[in-house]
């Protein structure tokens, strides 16, 4: 095998696996560390040994035993445990472990376990997130910083903070009992949607969306779904699938903002659409329905309707009244108030959209003033849309939605 065939078998083998191979190491070695450095190890040692020997039979199994090697072999040393070399030459690979990769739990049980630790509630939110988009998808610590404007040695401190929490803690290393598991997978399960909102609409910058984060959310909740296929579990994906589908449309070809009932629905995907639907009556039918199931049904309800105005608005409505009942708060009010507008009227939606302003905790939400500020436009009250726009402005953080409120005041 020529050394460019070997690089490109490592690499392929790299993307394909490393995920995979790290989560069996970190069970092994009990470090994310000490599995991470041992992991290069071993992928070093393949672009060494495989033109030598070949390609092995089962690439991954052979790099969790050379990695496990190398890393008992460096914490010998390191502990000066010079006795158990013997004075003999550097062992390249050990005979391949059975033991270390045939175990009773599964690779896929080890990636499981890793999310639910990456997640464990004892770890703050952010450093939930970072540790989740490092370890779990191997995102890079400067992708992730900038993904969520920080600056990298922050973003870094934050993942070595969580890490350092986890080992003086003795955060186990497992999946939550199934007495455990509701209130513990709701924490995974909001990881993953925080990392897609951040995908599918950015909190600032120079884009609306950031394919790489929402296609990162999806790989994870796949991920997820094939593990461990609970009903919230394939609800969050069904929405994922529904809202990104919606992707190409949602933006001008400069970038600029098109909104919903403005946007060409030739664009959306259909095949992302079609397995969000399954996906949506599966949640459905299993009747353990939580707010991610529901927000994929009212997704759905979107995906279905050929143009906006022939959406069943009075369905969205009734969904929302359905989430806002299992987790009231304004914005899912705000949302509902939206469809509300759409169903009798724009007058009728700005009565609701004011009344939730007045109750305070929406006072600093940039859709909340962008909804009132469509209402009051439709409804000819240029004034009053015209404050509003400008309070819509003033919040923002995120370029093309800059360039919106000022085409919209322009217009006025």
């Amino acid at each position: 095998m020529s050394a460019i065939d070997v690089n490109e078998a490592v690499n392929a083998v790299y993307l394909s696996d490393s995920r995979r191979v790290l989560a069996t190491l970190i069970r092994l070695l009990g470090d994310f560390d000490v599995a991470e450095e041992a992991m290069h190890d071993a992928f070093r040692a393949a672009l060494e040994q495989w033109p030598r020997e070949g390609l092995p039979v089962n690439p991954r199994a052979w790099l969790v035993s050379t990695a496990r090697f190398k890393a008992i072999d460096g914490l010998r040393r390191r502990s000066r445990f010079d006795s158990l070399d013997n004075g003999e030459g550097p062992i390249d690979v050990p005979v391949v472990d059975e033991q270390a990769w045939a175990d009773e739990e599964s690779v896929a049980d080890d990636q499981l376990r890793l999310i639910f630790t990456c997640c464990h509630p004892a770890l703050a939110s952010d450093a939930q997130i970072a540790l989740t988009l490092r370890e779990v998808c191997g995102l890079k610590t400067e992708e992730i910083a900038r993904a969520f404007l920080t600056p990298a040695p922050t973003l870094a401190q934050r993942i070595v903070r969580a890490k350092g929490k986890i080992r003086t803690a003795r955060i186990p290393y497992r999946v939550p009992a199934q007495s455990e598991l509701p209130e513990r997978l709701d924490a995974v399960l909001r990881v993953i949607y925080l990392v897609f909102n951040e995908g599918y609409a950015a909190s600032s910058g120079t884009s609306l969306t950031r394919h790489d984060l929402s296609g990162e959310a999806i790989r994870l909740g796949r991920l997820l779904v094939n593990l461990l296929p609970e009903p919230e579990a394939i609800g969050l994906l069904a929405l994922m699938l529904l809202q990104e589908s919606r992707r190409t449309a949602r933006t001008t070809a400069s970038g600029d903002v098109i909104l919903l009932e403005d946007q060409d629905r030739s664009l959306w995907d259909r095949a992302m659409i079609e397995e969000g639907l399954r996906l949506v009556g599966q949640s459905l039918a299993s009747r353990r329905v939580g707010a991610y199931t529901v927000q994929a049904a009212i997704a759905a309800v979107h995906a279905e309707a050929p143009t906006a105005a022939a959406t069943d608005w009075s369905e969205i409505v009734g969904l929302y009244d359905v989430l806002y009942a299992a987790e009231p708060s304004p914005v899912i009010a705000l949302n509902r108030a939206v469809a509300v507008a759409m169903r009798d009227g724009p007058a009728a939606g700005l009565a609701l959209v004011d009344e939730i302003l007045n109750g305070g905790e929406l006072a600093e939400y940039r859709p909340a003033h962008a909804a009132r500020a469509e209402l009051c436009r439709r409804l000819g009250r240029t004034n009053e849309a015209r404050a509003s726009y400008q309070r819509a402005l003033a919040l923002t953080t995120l370029e093309p939605e800059r360039r919106f409120f000022e085409r919209r005041l322009g217009a006025l």
